[in-house]
């Protein structure tokens, strides 16, 4: 039985076709455009096959505007430290994580770049209606956690794009790809970052991101990239402007073994949504979900009202061997949003992999400790 409820951290199990996806670059070798030798064209086509697996993911044509970095945090410092800021104002979701925070923290505090929070509900879900009445003329670029790692809510990416007109929209996608669509020339998303380790069941250390305009943002990392080596100045073409210095081929070999071996939920959305219901009606704890279940993902968290969030992961884990991560998460606004800051909540995140079983058991087990928290 999988016991394993950390999705959000990482994905586990992952398909096996990673590990051997990644065994076989430790027995063939070869870097990604630095040579002209078979072993380098090998894992160069390899990893421009990722590239194309990942944009077929997103949905998007702009294949070569796909670049790889380490994890979505990487990526989304690559975006916001290199954006330029003509109005020094930034809008960002209530639900962000300290990946989007803490540079945009560093922004104001270095540069006096200011950050608002859009107007939202209770749940996150920005309002919609209120972000019509925004002076988007002010305005240099909007993020939006696409999906929350705290109370799992999806937010309504392509009717903000919508509100928002010809702002940039930088979109967090670390929660949402091989959990939740993501369309990125539909819905008109500007630029996106993603890891590889959460949904998309890759291996830690790969991660990436989309520019649709190569205007928009300056290179992070400065070095290398096998092209135009007699200029000092980085190419201004794609992907090799944000690819400097040598990259993971490594874990780009087990994202490709990933992608190409991803799983739909086997555990019933029915019985998922079901387990929710139940747990909302339990007056020992608190269920941090979205308001509405169409836009729920299969992340929530459960704040106990008879003991402490430390207590109760651990005794989830010492009396069941439940695998779930207790405390704020990395996401100190979204907590703050929730009204649980800054004690934070015990998380659950699922997995494709999860069966009905699986989830029923998790639900006794819940209520076990619940019990035992409530009588003890």
């Amino acid at each position: 039985m999988n016991l394993y409820f950390d999705n959000a951290s990482t994905s586990f199990p992952k398909p096996h076709e990673v590990g051997e996806y990644i065994a076989r670059y430790l027995s063939e070798g070869g870097t990604y455009g630095r040579a002209a030798y078979p072993r380098v064209f090998n894992a160069s086509q390899l990893v421009e096959e990722t590239r194309e697996l990942v944009a077929s993911v997103i949905c998007t044509s702009l294949i070569s505007n796909v670049l790889f970095t380490y994890n979505s945090t990487y990526a989304l410092n690559t975006i916001i430290l290199g954006f330029t800021y003509k109005h020094r104002k930034i809008l960002i979701s209530p639900l962000e994580h300290n990946a989007v925070g803490r540079p945009i923290e560093h922004l104001m505090q270095e540069f006096g770049i200011d950050y608002v929070i859009i107007p939202h509900f209770s749940d996150g879900l920005v309002d919609i209606e209120k972000l019509k009445t925004i002076d988007f003329s002010k305005i240099d670029l909007v993020i939006i956690n696409h999906v929350s790692n705290v109370n799992g809510l999806i937010q309504p990416i392509k009717e903000i794009k919508q509100t928002i007109g010809d702002v940039p929209l930088l979109v967090d996608a670390s929660q949402s790809l091989g959990k939740v669509p993501v369309k990125v020339d539909d819905w008109g998303i500007d630029m996106l970052a993603f890891t590889g380790h959460k949904g998309l069941l890759g291996p830690t250390g790969i991660g990436g991101l989309f520019i649709k305009n190569p205007e928009l943002v300056k290179p992070l990392i400065y070095g290398g990239t096998g092209s135009n080596s007699d200029k000092l100045e980085m190419p201004k073409f794609y992907p090799d402007r944000f690819e400097a210095g040598t990259m993971n081929v490594l874990g780009i070999y087990g994202l490709c073994g990933a992608l190409k071996n991803q799983s739909s939920a086997i555990y019933s959305h029915a019985v998922f949504r079901d387990i929710i219901d139940r747990l909302k009606t339990n007056k020992a704890i608190k269920l941090l979900i979205a308001n509405k279940i169409d836009s729920q993902s299969d992340v929530f968290s459960i704040v106990p009202l008879k003991t402490s969030v430390s207590n109760f992961t651990k005794l989830l884990y010492d009396t069941h061997e439940i695998e779930v991560r207790g405390g704020l998460h990395c996401s100190p606004i979204a907590y703050q949003t929730l009204g649980e800051y800054p004690q934070g909540a015990v998380r659950v995140s699922l997995s494709n992999y999860h069966t009905d079983s699986e989830l029923n058991h998790l639900y006794n087990c819940i209520t076990d400790i619940i019990d035992k928290t409530c009588n003890g």
